[in-house]
Protein backbone atom coordinates (compact mmCIF):
# COMPACT_ATOMS: atom_id res chain seq x y z
CA UNK A 1 0.00 0.00 0.00
CA UNK A 2 2.82 2.44 0.86
CA UNK A 3 6.29 2.41 -0.67
CA UNK A 4 8.98 4.88 0.39
CA UNK A 5 12.13 4.73 -1.76
CA UNK A 6 15.37 6.55 -0.96
CA UNK A 7 13.68 9.61 0.54
CA UNK A 8 16.00 12.39 1.68
CA UNK A 9 14.85 15.71 3.13
CA UNK A 10 17.21 18.54 4.01
CA UNK A 11 16.63 21.82 5.83
CA UNK A 12 19.62 23.82 4.70
CA UNK A 13 22.63 21.77 5.76
CA UNK A 14 20.60 19.70 8.22
CA UNK A 15 19.53 16.27 6.96
CA UNK A 16 16.17 15.44 8.55
CA UNK A 17 15.63 12.22 6.57
CA UNK A 18 18.57 10.39 5.03
CA UNK A 19 17.91 7.84 2.26
CA UNK A 20 14.83 6.35 3.95
CA UNK A 21 13.26 3.27 2.32
CA UNK A 22 10.53 0.85 3.46
CA UNK A 23 7.26 -0.74 2.35
CA UNK A 24 4.00 -1.27 4.24
CA UNK A 25 1.53 -3.96 3.28
CA UNK A 26 -2.25 -3.52 3.27
CA UNK A 27 -4.14 -4.35 6.45
CA UNK A 28 -1.26 -3.61 8.81
CA UNK A 29 -0.36 -1.23 11.61
CA UNK A 30 3.21 0.05 11.66
CA UNK A 31 4.54 2.05 14.58
CA UNK A 32 7.21 4.63 13.81
CA UNK A 33 9.38 5.19 16.86
CA UNK A 34 12.29 7.46 17.61
CA UNK A 35 13.50 10.18 19.98
CA UNK A 36 12.64 13.82 19.46
CA UNK A 37 14.38 15.14 16.36
CA UNK A 38 14.77 11.69 14.79
CA UNK A 39 12.92 12.76 11.63
CA UNK A 40 9.55 11.11 12.25
CA UNK A 41 7.35 14.14 11.63
CA UNK A 42 9.40 15.16 8.60
CA UNK A 43 8.89 11.70 7.14
CA UNK A 44 5.14 11.82 7.82
CA UNK A 45 4.81 15.25 6.21
CA UNK A 46 6.78 14.04 3.21
CA UNK A 47 4.46 11.06 2.77
CA UNK A 48 1.32 13.20 2.98
CA UNK A 49 2.85 15.57 0.43
CA UNK A 50 3.41 18.69 2.53
CA UNK A 51 7.17 18.83 1.90
CA UNK A 52 9.53 18.67 -1.04
CA UNK A 53 12.05 15.84 -0.86
CA UNK A 54 14.38 13.72 -2.93
CA UNK A 55 13.32 10.16 -3.69
CA UNK A 56 9.98 8.52 -4.43
CA UNK A 57 6.82 7.80 -2.43
CA UNK A 58 3.82 5.88 -3.77
CA UNK A 59 0.46 5.08 -2.21
CA UNK A 60 -1.39 2.22 -3.84
CA UNK A 61 1.06 2.47 -6.78
CA UNK A 62 0.21 6.17 -7.28
CA UNK A 63 2.76 8.95 -6.66
CA UNK A 64 1.82 10.41 -3.29
CA UNK A 65 1.08 13.92 -4.56
CA UNK A 66 -1.40 12.82 -7.23
CA UNK A 67 -5.16 13.12 -6.88
CA UNK A 68 -5.50 9.32 -6.92
CA UNK A 69 -3.12 8.94 -3.97
CA UNK A 70 -4.75 11.77 -2.01
CA UNK A 71 -8.08 9.97 -2.24
CA UNK A 72 -6.48 7.02 -0.45
CA UNK A 73 -4.59 9.01 2.19
CA UNK A 74 -5.71 10.35 5.54
CA UNK A 75 -3.65 12.33 8.04
CA UNK A 76 -4.00 13.09 11.74
CA UNK A 77 -1.28 15.64 12.56
CA UNK A 78 0.36 16.02 15.96
CA UNK A 79 -0.95 19.57 16.41
CA UNK A 80 -4.60 20.26 15.49
CA UNK A 81 -4.91 23.02 12.91
CA UNK A 82 -8.47 24.25 13.29
CA UNK A 83 -10.26 27.28 11.92
CA UNK A 84 -11.33 29.60 14.77
CA UNK A 85 -14.41 30.83 12.87
CA UNK A 86 -15.76 27.38 11.99
CA UNK A 87 -17.85 25.27 14.33
CA UNK A 88 -17.14 21.62 14.98
CA UNK A 89 -19.85 20.59 12.50
CA UNK A 90 -18.61 23.09 9.92
CA UNK A 91 -15.10 21.63 10.12
CA UNK A 92 -16.51 18.25 9.12
CA UNK A 93 -18.59 19.81 6.33
CA UNK A 94 -15.53 21.68 5.04
CA UNK A 95 -13.51 18.47 4.87
CA UNK A 96 -16.38 16.57 3.28
CA UNK A 97 -16.58 19.16 0.51
CA UNK A 98 -12.81 19.04 -0.01
CA UNK A 99 -12.98 15.25 -0.47
CA UNK A 100 -16.28 15.47 -2.39
CA UNK A 101 -18.00 13.22 0.15
CA UNK A 102 -21.76 12.99 -0.17
CA UNK A 103 -23.17 10.60 2.43
CA UNK A 104 -20.90 11.65 5.28
CA UNK A 105 -23.29 13.00 7.94
CA UNK A 106 -24.15 9.65 9.50
CA UNK A 107 -20.44 8.80 9.77
CA UNK A 108 -19.73 12.23 11.26
CA UNK A 109 -22.48 11.65 13.84
CA UNK A 110 -20.99 8.29 14.82
CA UNK A 111 -17.51 9.80 15.18
CA UNK A 112 -18.89 12.65 17.30
CA UNK A 113 -20.60 10.09 19.53
CA UNK A 114 -17.50 7.92 19.91
CA UNK A 115 -15.30 10.87 20.81
CA UNK A 116 -17.88 12.70 22.95
CA UNK A 117 -18.25 15.71 20.66
CA UNK A 118 -22.00 15.51 20.04
CA UNK A 119 -22.77 18.38 22.42
CA UNK A 120 -19.89 20.43 20.99
CA UNK A 121 -21.22 20.64 17.42
CA UNK A 122 -21.88 24.38 17.58
CA UNK A 123 -18.64 25.26 19.38
CA UNK A 124 -16.03 27.18 17.41
CA UNK A 125 -12.57 25.69 16.94
CA UNK A 126 -10.91 28.15 19.34
CA UNK A 127 -13.55 27.51 22.02
CA UNK A 128 -12.53 23.87 22.43
CA UNK A 129 -10.08 22.63 25.03
CA UNK A 130 -6.84 21.10 23.76
CA UNK A 131 -8.19 17.62 24.36
CA UNK A 132 -11.40 18.38 22.47
CA UNK A 133 -9.40 19.91 19.63
CA UNK A 134 -7.42 16.67 19.35
CA UNK A 135 -10.64 14.65 19.29
CA UNK A 136 -11.95 16.79 16.43
CA UNK A 137 -8.57 16.42 14.75
CA UNK A 138 -9.00 12.63 14.86
CA UNK A 139 -12.58 12.78 13.58
CA UNK A 140 -11.46 14.89 10.62
CA UNK A 141 -8.72 12.37 9.79
CA UNK A 142 -11.17 9.47 9.90
CA UNK A 143 -14.13 11.03 8.08
CA UNK A 144 -13.05 10.08 4.55
CA UNK A 145 -12.41 6.43 5.58
CA UNK A 146 -8.90 6.45 4.08
CA UNK A 147 -7.21 3.27 2.88
CA UNK A 148 -3.90 4.59 4.22
CA UNK A 149 -3.90 6.62 7.45
CA UNK A 150 -0.97 8.52 8.96
CA UNK A 151 -1.23 9.29 12.69
CA UNK A 152 1.39 11.61 14.23
CA UNK A 153 1.38 11.35 18.05
CA UNK A 154 -2.40 10.80 17.97
CA UNK A 155 -2.91 10.00 21.66
CA UNK A 156 -1.28 13.05 23.19
CA UNK A 157 -3.88 15.07 25.07
CA UNK A 158 -6.60 12.40 24.89
CA UNK A 159 -8.52 11.16 27.91
CA UNK A 160 -8.71 7.40 28.64
CA UNK A 161 -12.10 7.01 26.90
CA UNK A 162 -10.85 8.61 23.69
CA UNK A 163 -7.66 6.51 23.76
CA UNK A 164 -9.77 3.34 24.10
CA UNK A 165 -12.02 4.38 21.21
CA UNK A 166 -9.08 5.26 18.97
CA UNK A 167 -7.38 1.93 19.65
CA UNK A 168 -10.60 0.07 18.86
CA UNK A 169 -10.96 2.02 15.62
CA UNK A 170 -7.38 1.23 14.61
CA UNK A 171 -8.06 -2.46 15.18
CA UNK A 172 -11.29 -2.25 13.20
CA UNK A 173 -9.60 -0.47 10.31
CA UNK A 174 -6.85 -3.08 10.21
CA UNK A 175 -9.45 -5.85 10.00
CA UNK A 176 -10.99 -3.99 7.04
CA UNK A 177 -7.68 -4.13 5.18
CA UNK A 178 -6.66 -0.53 5.80
CA UNK A 179 -3.05 0.45 6.47
CA UNK A 180 -1.85 2.71 9.28
CA UNK A 181 1.45 4.34 10.15
CA UNK A 182 1.52 5.61 13.73
CA UNK A 183 4.35 7.92 14.77
CA UNK A 184 5.04 8.26 18.48
CA UNK A 185 7.74 8.37 21.13
CA UNK A 186 5.46 6.89 23.81
CA UNK A 187 6.00 3.16 23.41
CA UNK A 188 3.35 2.09 25.93
CA UNK A 189 0.60 3.83 23.96
CA UNK A 190 0.96 1.50 20.98
CA UNK A 191 2.52 -1.64 22.43
CA UNK A 192 -0.49 -3.87 21.71
CA UNK A 193 -1.42 -2.40 18.31
CA UNK A 194 1.47 -2.87 15.95
CA UNK A 195 2.37 -5.45 13.29
CA UNK A 196 5.66 -3.82 12.23
CA UNK A 197 7.97 -1.28 13.83
CA UNK A 198 10.27 1.23 12.23
CA UNK A 199 12.77 2.92 14.53
CA UNK A 200 14.37 6.16 13.40
CA UNK A 201 17.42 7.95 14.72
CA UNK A 202 19.31 10.87 13.20
CA UNK A 203 17.10 10.79 10.12
CA UNK A 204 17.70 7.11 9.31
CA UNK A 205 15.73 3.88 9.72
CA UNK A 206 17.81 1.91 12.23
CA UNK A 207 15.37 -1.01 12.66
CA UNK A 208 12.57 -2.51 10.56
CA UNK A 209 11.03 -5.60 12.17
CA UNK A 210 7.67 -7.37 12.38
CA UNK A 211 6.15 -8.31 15.72
CA UNK A 212 6.76 -11.99 14.92
CA UNK A 213 10.46 -11.36 14.24
CA UNK A 214 10.87 -9.49 17.50
CA UNK A 215 8.99 -12.08 19.56
CA UNK A 216 11.09 -14.84 17.99
CA UNK A 217 14.17 -13.08 19.36
CA UNK A 218 12.54 -12.93 22.81
CA UNK A 219 12.70 -9.14 22.99
CA UNK A 220 10.11 -6.52 23.76
CA UNK A 221 9.49 -3.41 21.71
CA UNK A 222 10.91 -1.31 24.53
CA UNK A 223 14.10 -3.38 24.65
CA UNK A 224 14.56 -3.06 20.90
CA UNK A 225 14.00 0.69 21.06
CA UNK A 226 16.69 1.28 23.66
CA UNK A 227 19.09 -1.11 21.96
CA UNK A 228 18.78 0.93 18.80
CA UNK A 229 18.61 4.46 20.18
CA UNK A 230 21.11 4.09 23.03
CA UNK A 231 23.66 1.97 21.20
CA UNK A 232 23.11 -1.23 23.13
CA UNK A 233 22.55 -3.39 20.09
CA UNK A 234 25.22 -5.84 19.18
Amino acid sequence: MLKVSHVTKKYGKTIACNDVSFELESGSVTVLLGPNGAGKSTLMKSIIGFLRYEGKITVGDYPNKTTEARRLLGYIPEMPSLYPNLTVSEHMEFLARAYKLTDYKERADKLFERFELTDKRKKFGDELSKGMQQKLNICLGLLSEPRMLLLDEPMIGLDPHAIKELKELIGQMRSEGRTMLVSTHIIDSVDMLWDRTLIMQNGEIRANLTREELEKDGRTLEQLYFEVTEGQAE
